[in-house]
This record gives C-alpha cells, sequence and structure tokens, in this order.
C-alpha cells in the first residue's frame, strides 16, 4: 500500500459498523465526514444498529449520509423501546424473555428500507450479523429479505425478543461480534474503516433503569472484544478506527442527544481523516487505549 490519506487505502474496502442502540447516530456523523472525501465502501458489514444503518448504505451508498441524518431526527425512544417501566415489567412477567417488543423498530426498519426489501436488491454486498442461540456462534445474514434479518441482528437479549429465521433461533450479534471486523476480512476486504458507537475506551455510563443496566453491561464486555480483536486483524491488513466524539452521559436507549451526537461525529471524524496519513502495508489507525497496539 502506498503511503498516503484514507483514499489511498486498498480495496476492496470494507466499512464495519458496531451496535449500540440510540449512538447509533454516531455512524451518521461519521458517514458525513467520509463522504466529503469521497471514501465509498465496497462491501458493508453491521451488527444491530450497525446492520440497520449499514443496510441504508450498501442500499444507496452515495444518499446514505444524508437519508439517514434525516431519518435519525426523527428517532424517538417510545418509537424504538415502547412502554415505561410499568409496561415493561408486565411484558416481562409475561413473557419472561424481554423487556419491549420488537414492534416499533420494525416499523424503523421499514421507514428506513421498505418492507419488502432484499438482500438482492441492495447496491453494495452487505451482512448482518446475528448469533446462533443453539451454537452462541455469529451466524452471518447475507440474503433474503432485510426485516427479518436487521431485527436479528439488532435483538438485544433481555431487550428484545429472539428472532426465529431460516429454522434458527437469534439474538443481537453484538453478543459475539459487536464490531465484526474478522467478517468483513472474510467478506474480501483489503482494508477497513471501522465505525463503532463505543470506540474504544470511551463508554458513557448510564445506568438508572433496569433497561440501561442490562445493555449497559452488555457493551462493557463487547468493548473489550472490539480493542482485541482491531489489533489482531490490523496484523493483517490496514484498519481505520475512527474516534468518536468526547463521551457524555447518554444511555443508549436515549434518542434525544441526536442532532449533537451527529455533529460532533462529523466534527472529531472530519479532523481526525484531514490529518491521517497511512504508512504502507497493515496497521490500526484511530485513537485507542495504548494496550491496543495503536499506530498513531
Amino acid at each position: 500500500m502506498a503511503s498516503g490519506s484514507v483514499e489511498n487505502l486498498p480495496r476492496p474496502i470494507g466499512y464495519v459498523l458496531g451496535g449500540g442502540g440510540s449512538l447509533g447516530a454516531i455512524q451518521v456523523g461519521m458517514l458525513q465526514a467520509l463522504m466529503e472525501r469521497d471514501v465509498r465502501p465496497d462491501l458493508v458489514v453491521g451488527t444491530s444498529v450497525g446492520s440497520i444503518n449499514g443496510a441504508v448504505l450498501a442500499s444507496d451508498p452515495t444518499g446514505a449520509a444524508h437519508r439517514l441524518s434525516h431519518a435519525w431526527t426523527r428517532m424517538t425512544r417510545d418509537r424504538v423501546f415502547p412502554g415505561g417501566l410499568i409496561a415493561q415489567a408486565l411484558l416481562l412477567q409475561r413473557v419472561k424473555t424481554h423487556l419491549f417488543p420488537n414492534t416499533g423498530l420494525a416499523e424503523v426498519i421499514t421507514e428506513f428500507l421498505g418492507e419488502t426489501t432484499d438482500f438482492a436488491d441492495l447496491s453494495l454486498p452487505f451482512a448482518a450479523v446475528t448469533m446462533d442461540v443453539a451454537t452462541a456462534a455469529p451466524h452471518i445474514l447475507r440474503s433474503g429479505p432485510l426485516l427479518p434479518a436487521l431485527l436479528a441482528s439488532s435483538a438485544i437479549p433481555g431487550i428484545y425478543p429472539p428472532v426465529s429465521h431460516d429454522g434458527l433461533r437469534l439474538y443481537d450479534g453484538g453478543v459475539v461480534a459487536n464490531v465484526p471486523m474478522r467478517q468483513a476480512v472474510a467478506m474480501g476486504a483489503r482494508s477497513l474503516i471501522v465505525l463503532d458507537c463505543f470506540f474504544p475506551g470511551q463508554l458513557p455510563a448510564s445506568t438508572d433503569t433496569i433497561a440501561d443496566i442490562v445493555l449497559y453491561t452488555a457493551l462493557v464486555t463487547m468493548r473489550s472484544q472490539a480493542v482485541a480483536e482491531a489489533a489482531l486483524v490490523a496484523e493483517e491488513l490496514p484498519v481505520v478506527y475512527l474516534p468518536g466524539p468526547s463521551p457524555k452521559l447518554v444511555s443508549p436507549l436515549d434518542f434525544s442527544h441526536t442532532a449533537a451526537l451527529i455533529e460532533d461525529a462529523y466534527t472529531y471524524a472530519r479532523r481526525f481523516l484531514d490529518n491521517l496519513r497511512l504508512t504502507a502495508g497493515p496497521g490500526l489507525y484511530g485513537q485507542h487505549p495504548p494496550e491496543a497496539g495503536v499506530l498513531a
């Protein structure tokens, strides 16, 4: 790889979009900065909310950042996580497995992508990462209807119900691959650009309700997994790990900070890309804890 800026990354370039609930708005700002530099993906892999944003990106690589910025401003907690504490308690008492129905999320996905869109309708190769309950291993979805695939990829255990799909019982892929870098490499990527809502070393601490606690504790584990995997993958190829905005006390279930998250993520990502200088060969580029073994 010749040295230079992010535009010189070897192709195919894989975009990797991680999970993070309402903090998926951060990925919108990152995409805005990347599209300004005309750094377009050749393939896309996403987990949880990253699978939803990633599917929009794969359907419309040129206009995705604009489409997502408008769609995200209409997102609310009541739409995605409907019902107050009493409703959550009653649902948990009845079904035993989760706090929220996924009907609101299905409506959001349909608004983003349509009700009948199929993987084959997308402009770019795209994979949604889920977890097979029977094997506790990542299960990759790359064909068939998008709606059940994205619901499965977003089925956070304890938050949403599992999804039965193609004879399998599936949960959110974030449990086993919240930032699915290895999956993008398996699809043929020769370099990666990572859009992680919980960029390593920065994790909002918000534990106001049982739903917040369930999601927060899961994401702490997922963050450690992503730090370790990034360093390993970077031994084989260039990995550009975009920095997110400075940490704020924002719950992944709270959509009231969307505009600020998009704007701040855009500002940080744009500054990072302007100053990024790639060296020849594999490496990890981004703002990480020292133990991740980063190339500055």
